[in-house]
């Protein structure tokens, strides 16, 4: 099974595709989606669109899990994240490609242990796992 794993953004979209057979899982690629600062959202989001539909294109995933929103205390990123994310969920729907969605807790537990992990901890498990 192909995985491809999203994290949403409206500037950066981080991305990794693993394969998962017999209990096993080896990382294909990943990378991150970029749009440019003091471009109107609209331009953005279509960027965010055309991107994700090449990605999707390129890696054929079998199954796309996205990470859900966490409103933090800028409501106006929060926002604009959440379009981009629609977007995101969009493009999947339109390549009939099943999702789930996880928060950022079930995330992180799932990868530290800890709901509560900072990032860079996450980061660094997930490289070491593989690898």
């Amino acid at each position: 099974m192909r995985i491809l794993g999203i994290d949403p953004g409206y500037a950066t979209i981080g991305f990794g595709v693993v394969e998962a057979e017999r209990g096993q899982m080896h990382m294909v690629t990943y990378g991150v989606i970029t749009t440019p600062a003091g471009i109107p959202l609209s331009r953005r989001l279509y960027q965010i669109s055309t991107d994700m539909e090449e990605l999707i294109s390129q890696v054929k995933p079998d199954v796309i899990a996205v990470e859900e929103l966490f409103f933090n205390t800028n409501i106006t990123t929060g926002i604009r994240v959440a379009e981009a994310r629609g977007v995101i969920l969009l493009c999947a729907r339109q390549h009939a490609v099943p999702i789930s969605e996880y928060t950022p807790l079930q995330v992180k537990q799932a990868v530290t242990g800890y709901g509560r992990a900072e990032k860079h901890q996450v980061m660094e498990l997930t490289k070491q796992f593989l690898g």
